[in-house]
C-alpha cells in the first residue's frame, strides 16, 4: 500500500505555526481543552546545612484552577537526595525528587498554598534546584492550559522512559493465565507506576480469539478485556504500547508461503484494533508486531527485510487511514527480529524515511551477548567481549536511527537465563553489571527501555518485587550510574586461614565513598584499604565479618559511591564441594552433592579423544539450565535429558564442574541405553 498520509504530514509540521501546533497537540491528546488551567509557584528554602546534610522547606502555591491531589517533582543539580520527608509522601528516585500530597493537604484552591519539609544529603555542593513541576506543569508563575505533552515522537518516546512489559499474560497461548501469571489487575498497574515506570508494553496475542476468513473477526470479549487493561493503565498515568505479539510466530511468519491470506488477516486485525481505539488519547501507541521473522525464502535475512517492510507499511496505512486520533498516533515499527545488526537497521531506516512521518518510532530488543545471557561456552562473567557487544549494539542503533531523528524503544531487555523459580544460572553480580551498563548505554544514546518481566521480577500474586535489591538497582539506574567491583563475592575457605582479599573498583565515573556493614561504616586503614582501583579487605575485618564461618553467606558489605545504588559484596565461607556416585536414567539423573557453601559457575564436558560431550558440541562448556542445573536445598546437581540423550553410547564422558569459590571437581558419566551411571573422580 502507498503511504500517502505520512508523506503529507512531515511537510505540514515543518511549516506549522505555533498556534496551529497547539491545536494539533490538542487533537493528539483528545479533550485536552476540557482540562483545568494550571499554574504554580514554589518557594524553596534551605533552613539548615552541615557537612553532608541539610534541611529544607518547600512552599507550593497553586495559581491555576483548584486541584485535588498533587505531585511536585524536580531534578537535583548536584546529586543531592531526600533522606526523610514530612507533610508529604516521598516518591523520589535517584537524581529525580518527587513528592506527593497526603490526604489532608491534597486539595489546593486557586491561590492556596501548602508546605512540606525534608532532610537531605549532599556532597560537593548544595545548589538549589531551579525547575519545579506541579502535576507535570512547570512552576514559572504563569497560568494556562496544560501544554501539549509531546510535540514529536522523540518527546513522546522520551516520556515513556522507563517502561515495563506485562509479559506472558495477554500474550500467553491458551489464555491470560495459561503461562502461570494471574489476571492483570488495576492494582498491578498501580504497583508498576509506583515503582517509577512511566509506560507499559502490553503484548497481546490475538489469533486464538480471531474468527475465520474473510472477516477474521476478533471476539468482542477479547477486545474489551484488552481495552479494560489499557483504560486502567491510562487512568494511572502510564503510557501504553499495544501490539500483535506471538501472532508473529504462530501465523505471520508464513507470509512468504501464503502471502495474500496472511496479509489479509494482518490488515483485518489492525483494522479492528485501530477502530476500537481510534478515539483514545495519544498516550496509547501501536506496535506493528513482535520480533518479526519468516519461513520459506524469508528465512534469508535480506529477503526477510522486504517482508518485514511489507507488514510495517500495511500496518501504517491501516492505522493512519482509520480516523480519529490515529491520524497522528505514535506508531512503532520493528526491525526484522527486532535486531540491531547494521543491515536490519539500514532497512528499517529506509522504511521510516520513506514514510516521512514525524510520529514514527523504531523498536529493537536486547538480551545481551548470547553466550553470556544463557551461560554457555564459558561466558560466566560480564567480560570485555560481552560489554563490547552491548556497546556496539546500542551504538549502531543510536548512530543509524536516533542521531537521524528516529526515536528508539528497546521494547524488551533482560537476560534469557534469569528466573525467580530456578537456581542462579547467571551469577547475580555479573548480571547486575550488565543491567547497569545497558541502562547507561540507553541513556547515552537517548533510547527508552522496557524491561521484559514475565513474573521473574514482580510477583504478580503478592504485588511485591521478588528481590528488592534488584528492583532498587533497576529503578536507580534509569537515571544514574552505579559503581561495582570486579566480583561481588569473597569466598573464605572454611578449613584455611583468613588472609587479606582484594577486589577491583569499577567506579563508572563516580567517587568511592567507603564500605558499610549494615549501618556501621567500616574503617579505612584497619578494615580496608584503597590503592588506586584496588580495594583490599583486611584479614582482621574478614575474620570479624565471617563470624562462626558457617557455610554460605556470613555477612553482606556494601560499597557505596557518590551516586547510584550501593554494591553488595557477599562474604561467604566454603570448602571444596564433594560429589558422590549415582545411577539413574536418561529421564532422571541426579548427582548427590555436598555444596559446602560454594556455588556452581559452569560445567565442562568432554571425551577422552578430546571432543566435546553434550548437545552444544561446538563448545566444551554446556548451557546452564539446558544441559545441567542444581538444587542447592536437595543437595543435587541434575543432568538434564537434553544432555544425557546426547552422550555417546557406552563411552565415558568427563565432567568438570567449575565453582565460583575457585575449585574444580571432575566426575564421569556413562550412558548405556537409557541407563546412566556416574562416578566421582
Amino acid at each position: 500500500m502507498h503511504p500517502t498520509t505520512g508523506q503529507r504530514r512531515r511537510s505540514r509540521l515543518g511549516v506549522i505555526a505555533a498556534s496551529a501546533l497547539t491545536l494539533l497537540a490538542t487533537s493528539l491528546l483528545g479533550a485536552v481543552s476540557a482540562q483545568a488551567a494550571q499554574g504554580c509557584e514554589v518557594d524553596y528554602q534551605v533552613t539548615g546545612q552541615w557537612s553532608g546534610g541539610f534541611n529544607a522547606n518547600v512552599e507550593v502555591t497553586n495559581l491555576g484552577d483548584p486541584i485535588d491531589g498533587w505531585t511536585l517533582a524536580w531534578a537535583w543539580p548536584d546529586g543531592q537526595r531526600v533522606t526523610n520527608l514530612w507533610s508529604a509522601e516521598d516518591q523520589s528516585s535517584a537524581d529525580a525528587a518527587k513528592v506527593e500530597s497526603l490526604g489532608y493537604n491534597a486539595k489546593l484552591m486557586t491561590g492556596g498554598s501548602t508546605s512540606f519539609g525534608f532532610g537531605g544529603s549532599w556532597a560537593g555542593a548544595n545548589t538549589d534546584p531551579t525547575e519545579f513541576r506541579l502535576n507535570g506543569r512547570l512552576c514559572d508563575g504563569t497560568v494556562g492550559e496544560p501544554p501539549a505533552e509531546w510535540a514529536s515522537a522523540e518527546e513522546q518516546v522520551a516520556a515513556m522512559q522507563p517502561g515495563w512489559n506485562v509479559g506472558n499474560t495477554l500474550d500467553a497461548l491458551g489464555g491470560e493465565t495459561n503461562w502461570g501469571n494471574p489476571l492483570i489487575t488495576e492494582e498491578l498497574l498501580q504497583t508498576v507506576k509506583a515503582e517509577g515506570y512511566n509506560s507499559i508494553r502490553l503484548p497481546v496475542t490475538w489469533d486464538e480469539f480471531t474468527g475465520p476468513a474473510p472477516d477474521y473477526t476478533i471476539a468482542p470479549e477479547r477486545m474489551e478485556r484488552v481495552a479494560q487493561v489499557v483504560d486502567w493503565a491510562l487512568e494511572n498515568d502510564l503510557q501504553v504500547m499495544l501490539n500483535l505479539h506471538h501472532d508473529s510466530w504462530t501465523w505471520l511468519q508464513e507470509l512468504p508461503n501464503d502471502h495474500d491470506n496472511v496479509m489479509a488477516k494482518f490488515e483485518a486485525m489492525w483494522t479492528q484494533i485501530a477502530e476500537r481505539f481510534k478515539d483514545y488519547p495519544a498516550a496509547l501507541s501501536f506496535e506493528s508486531n513482535n520480533e518479526p521473522q519468516f519461513t520459506g525464502d524469508g528465512a534469508d535475512e535480506a529477503v526477510g527485510d522486504t517482508y518485514n517492510e511489507a507488514l510495517n507499511l500495511a500496518f501504517y496505512d491501516v492505522v493512519r487511514n482509520s480516523g480519529g486520533n490515529n491520524d497522528d498516533r505514535l506508531l512503532v515499527l520493528p526491525s526484522l527480529k527486532t535486531n540491531a545488526e547494521q543491515p536490519r537497521l539500514d532497512s528499517l531506516k529506509a522504511t521510516i524515511d520513506g514514510l516521512d512521518d514525524e510520529m514514527i518510532a523504531a523498536t529493537i530488543h536486547y538480551y545481551g551477548f548470547w553466550p553470556f545471557t544463557v551461560n554457555i561456552a564459558g561466558f560466566t562473567t560480564y567480560n570485555e567481549q560481552v560489554q563490547a557487544d552491548l556497546a556496539a549494539y546500542f551504538g549502531r542503533a543510536g548512530d543509524t536511527l536516533v542521531d537521524n531523528g528516529i526515536p528508539v524503544i528497546v521494547g524488551e531487555w533482560a537476560v534469557f537465563n534469569y528466573s525467580h523459580w530456578s537456581p542462579e544460572r547467571i551469577e547475580q553480580g555479573e548480571m547486575l553489571k550488565f543491567f547497569e551498563d545497558l541502562q547507561f548505554q540507553a541513556r547515552e544514546h537517548g533510547m527508552t527501555t522496557m524491561l521484559w518481566d514475565a513474573g521473574q521480577f514482580l510477583n504478580r500474586e503478592t504485588l511485591e518485587w521478588r528481590d528488592p535489591y534488584i528492583a532498587e538497582r533497576l529503578r536507580t539506574e534509569v537515571t544514574s550510574r552505579s559503581g561495582t567491583t570486579s566480583f561481588d563475592r569473597i569466598y573464605l575457605e572454611r578449613s584455611g586461614a583468613i588472609t587479606d582479599e582484594s577486589l577491583t573498583l569499577n567506579r563508572n565515573g563516580l567517587e568511592f565513598e567507603g564500605l558499610w556493614h549494615g549501618d556501621t561504616e567500616l574503617a579505612e586503614g584497619t578494615d580496608y584499604t584503597v590503592s588506586g582501583d584496588t580495594l583490599t579487605l583486611t584479614a582482621a575485618a574478614l575474620t570479624r565479618l565471617a563470624g562462626d564461618r558457617a557455610y554460605g553467606v556470613n555477612a553482606i558489605v556494601e560499597a557505596r559511591f557518590s551516586a547510584g545504588s550501593p554494591w553488595r559484596i557477599y562474604i561467604k565461607s566454603n570448602d571444596r564441594p564433594v560429589l558422590s556416585d549415582a545411577t539413574g536414567t536418561t529421564t532422571s539423573f541426579s548427582i548427590p552433592t555436598e555444596f559446602k557453601g560454594d556455588n556452581l559457575a559452569t560445567m565442562e564436558a568432554g571425551y577422552a579423544d578430546g571432543t566435546n560431550a553434550g548437545p552444544a558440541s561446538w563448545t566444551p562448556f554446556q548451557e546452564f539450565g539446558h544441559s545441567f542445573i542444581y538444587d542447592y536445598e536437595a543437595g543435587t546437581i541434575i543432568l538434564n535429558t537434553a544432555f544425557l540423550d546426547a552422550l555417546r553410547e557406552g563411552e565415558p564422558a568427563t565432567l568438570t564442574f567449575h565453582w565460583w569459590g575457585g575449585d574444580t571437581v571432575t566426575y564421569t558419566v556413562t550412558r548405556t541405553g537409557t541407563t546412566v551411571t556416574g562416578t566421582a573422580t
